[in-house]
């Protein structure tokens, strides 16, 4: 390996290093079963960041107007509870927020079925740390997503 070969590996990263030496990674939810394209494919990560901004606006203006009333009370304090319990009763009912709604994206099971509500509740109180879905594998499941046997895809 000659110093050009050596830098340009070092450049393009370990991914293109790997993939070199023969391994295949293949799209992101093949792992899973999932198809490349289209609906029921793994969600894209600007889709999914969208969507949760969407509902964390929403969150904030539901704690601003409904419980701090405009008395100047500590509307984000408030904004995260209301956020959890959003994202229980809808990802628990309807397998989407209103912002995944309008992204087009849907919570499931690995299964294809629906979320269960305990899943949904373990899956939204790992959200609500903010750690665990910043800790993607390779087909961009956060740990929030793994622990609870959930995928996001889209709609």
């Amino acid at each position: 390996m000659d110093k050009r070969q050596a830098i340009g590996s070092w450049l393009s990263g370990p991914r293109a290093a790997a993939e070199e030496m023969g391994v295949d990674f293949g799209y992101r939810g093949e792992r899973l079963g999932l198809p490349e394209e289209g609906p029921g494919s793994v969600a894209p990560i600007g889709r999914r960041v969208g969507a949760i901004f969407l509902d964390w606006g929403m969150c904030a203006l539901i704690a601003y107007g409904l419980l701090a009333q405009g008395r100047g009370a500590d509307v984000p304090s408030l904004t995260l509870p209301v956020f959890v319990v959003m994202t229980v009763l809808t990802v628990g009912t309807v397998g989407m927020t209103p912002g995944k709604r309008l992204f087009g994206v849907r919570v499931v099971h690995l299964s294809g079925r629906r979320l269960s509500f305990p899943r949904a509740v373990l899956r939204t109180l790992l959200l609500a740390l903010a750690i665990p879905p910043l800790v993607w594998d390779r087909d961009t499941r956060g740990l929030h997503d793994r622990f609870s046997g959930a995928i996001q895809i889209r709609a």
